[in-house]
């Protein structure tokens, strides 16, 4: 039969014994796809149907197995259903659901121990308070139980060494999420840096336009005002005419009342004459002829005189109409003015005061720029120091399946010519175990530890988002950045090596060592 590649059975044996159970390890690659009908048959050497089994056990895969992946295995054959001891040549055989042979292994056979040979004798287990000058008690055991024994223990060892490795692997997946967290979380306010940013841009390209109109606004109205204060000169000219006017045109009311007040007294004194000539009358008649004359003409002259009056008192009351127009239109130029100053003056003010925010702003923007680019490095520096401790993880973890191999190959190889003492196994076995309750109690203390560590590092958080919105504490703000950020690095350097030291536990190149040592002194 050809032997496939989809089931690999490993650590076959020469010789087993069947007063004591058989141990099948085999492994199942990614191109096998198991089901729970698979079946391990144990065959003897020539056979030529999947029926000439002489027993057989259900082939089943650990627990938390997923197709796909490669995984190790073991199926047990109890003492009760193995051959006897012969000379007959047996081999493992995987037959899947469809009754295709997928694997066999090497042949082996089945032989009783030596009386003699195959025993063992050793101390029995005595308490921890063993009196002085006591008989130790010998027992005589099999070799093969002894060997077995000790096979379950290093299966158990290889086993707590598979846990270790699982949760370094957890720890290397959990802290990998973490970092992407943590860089989806900086992404995330890098985008919203840059989305503030635009619309302080935004801001500041309006607050420009804005005061470009300002000062547009601010030309034209200097530009009014200078043209107000032409016309305002220019009226106050006009003014200064008619005033000039106005006393000119007094001055002749006054000249025209004073010559009327002394035709008023010439006719008086005309009257009088005329009473003094009507007593004259019958007596000088030519006279009376000549004083009609001259009466009729000082009529006309004095109607002449009140026409001239009445015209007058028209233009100056035109003059009053005009003065009176002049100052209401002055009065109005006033407050045209006095308004425009104050449109100016708000103006200037609020020039100001937009000139002084944007000051403000341009140096707020300026922190926080400098307070972002310092975030960035520290987080580009968290980055590069948790891709290299996933780094060395992966190598050490390299490192530690290469080792195991090695030993399990060793082990495969020694543990037929392997004695060991039981009680220097158990004493390291305790040793073991208080190693591991010291590991345990310090994986205790270094994640209280880092839970302290991961407060600090909120409140430091915490005290940069306050930091940042204060002006004045900037340059100390910004050095307590650089200390957090150094202090962080070095204190995740240390939390990342003491959970690589937690979670490996004891190498395998240790217990190599520690098996080599007891070893020796059985194969000498």
């Amino acid at each position: 039969m050809e032997k496939q590649s989809k089931v690999v059975f490993r650590n076959v044996g020469q010789l087993y014994f069947p007063q004591t159970r058989v141990e099948c390890h085999y492994s199942l690659t990614s191109d096998h796809h198991w089901s729970s009908s698979d079946w391990i048959g144990l065959f003897e050497v020539g056979w030529s149907s999947v029926k000439d089994y002489y027993t057989y056990t259900w082939a089943l895969a650990p627990e938390g197995y997923t197709k796909g992946t490669d995984v190790n295995c073991c199926a047990l054959f109890h003492s009760s259903y193995l051959p006897r001891p012969s000379a007959t040549e047996y081999q493992f055989v995987y037959v899947d659901e469809r009754g295709e042979v997928c694997a066999s292994s090497r042949s082996f056979t089945f032989c009783a121990p030596k009386p003699l040979e195959e025993l063992e004798t050793m101390k029995a287990e005595q308490g921890e308070e063993e009196e002085d000058g006591a008989e130790e008690l010998l027992l005589v055991i099999p070799k093969a139980q002894l060997l077995q024994s000790r096979l379950e223990e290093c299966l158990k060892e290889q086993a707590d060494l598979k846990q270790a490795l699982e949760a370094a692997t957890k720890d290397k997946d959990t802290d990998r999420e973490k970092s992407e967290e943590d860089r989806k979380e900086w992404e995330c306010e890098r985008e919203a840096m840059r989305e503030e940013i635009s619309e302080l841009r935004e801001n500041l390209r309006i607050k420009c336009e804005m005061l470009k109109r300002m000062e547009g606004k601010h030309q034209d109205v200097k530009y009014n005002q200078e043209s107000l204060s032409s016309e305002l000169n220019n009226l106050l000219a006009e003014k200064a005419e008619s005033q000039q006017q106005i006393k000119d045109l007094q001055d002749e009311i006054k000249v025209l009342i004073d010559r009327r007040i002394e035709e008023d007294t010439e006719l008086q004194r005309m009257k009088e004459r005329m009473k003094k000539m009507s007593s004259q009358m019958k007596h000088e008649e030519g006279k009376i002829k000549s004083l009609q004359g001259e009466n009729g003409s000082a009529l006309s002259e004095i109607r002449g005189l009140q026409e001239r009056l009445v015209a007058s008192e028209h233009i100056a009351e035109s003059l009053r109409r005009e003065l009176r127009e002049l100052g209401a239109q002055q009065g109005h130029t006033h407050t045209e003015l006095h308004q425009a100053r104050l449109q100016v003056a708000q103006l200037t003010l609020q020039l100001s005061e937009e000139n002084l925010i944007l000051r403000e702003e341009r140096a707020n923007w300026a922190l926080e720029r400098e307070a972002y680019k310092q975030a960035a490095e520290a987080d580009k520096k968290k980055l590069q120091e948790l891709s290299c401790d996933v780094q060395r993880k992966e190598e050490w973890l390299q490192e530690e399946r290469m080792e195991r191999e090695k030993l399990e190959v060793e082990l495969g190889s020694e543990r037929d010519c392997s004695r060991v003492l039981l009680n220097d196994a158990k004493r390291e076995v305790q040793e073991l175990k208080s190693s591991v309750r010291k590991l345990q109690k310090e994986s205790e203390q270094q994640q209280q530890e880092k839970q302290d560590l991961l407060d600090c590092i909120r409140q430091l958080e915490q005290k940069l988002e306050t930091a940042s919105e204060a002006k004045s504490a900037h340059s100390s703000s910004s050095e307590d950045d650089k200390a957090s950020s150094e202090t962080d690095s070095i204190q995740s350097e240390g939390d990342t090596q003491d959970e690589k030291k937690l979670c490996l536990g004891p190498k395998p190149a240790e217990v190599k060592v520690l098996l080599l040592t007891h070893l020796n002194p059985a194969l000498r």
